[in-house]
């Protein structure tokens, strides 16, 4: 600390606790670094496709879905981990639909190489009175692609990956053996 005596400029020694109230601050920056979702994340075997919703009477309701494997890669647990989708309708700059889930929480962390399956599914949809399958060949059906977020704490959304929606219905990877 400086003071000002006589024209003279004086230095003292910080008091104890201003230091110890510096150090306390310096650390708990430290401590809450924001981590680097593509330094602690891998996205894998990302597919797209259509699900089938529940009926309601006999109107039947699809939408498309992202389904894919995240594996911490990093060298600690981590909770907070979130994913969101966001799907559009070729040839639409709106977002149609999307998605949320927390994938880790501080409770139950994402272990070192621990990998999770993720499945988001939009909340826009189509729906007729005909089969599923049969939505794909109407005249007013577009095709959708999907946009895959993941953050991790405080971090910033970043994107993982994007894909056009293949137009089938169910994953092809929960129907192997």
């Amino acid at each position: 600390m400086a003071r000002l005596r006589g024209g003279v400029l004086h230095l003292q020694k910080a008091p104890a606790s201003l230091l110890t109230l510096l150090l306390v601050h310096c650390l708990a920056l430290v401590a809450c670094e924001t981590p680097d979702p593509k330094a602690e994340l891998e996205m894998r075997d990302l597919e797209t496709y259509w699900v089938i919703d529940k009926p309601v009477g006999t109107t039947q309701y699809i939408a498309p879905a992202a389904r894919f494997r995240l594996r911490n890669k990093g060298t600690k647990p981590r909770g907070s981990i979130e994913a969101k989708a966001t799907f559009r309708r070729k040839g639409e700059e709106q977002e149609w639909g999307s998605d949320w889930e927390r994938l880790s929480s501080s409770s139950k962390p994402l272990a070192p190489g621990q990998e999770t399956v993720v499945m988001l599914k939009s909340d826009g949809h189509y729906y007729s009175a005909g089969t599923p399958e049969s939505m794909f060949d109407h005249a007013l059906f577009k095709d959708a692609a999907v946009e895959i977020f993941l953050r991790v704490g405080a971090s910033n959304w970043v994107k993982f990956g994007a894909a056009d929606v293949e137009r089938h219905i169910g994953s092809r990877a929960a129907q192997e053996p």
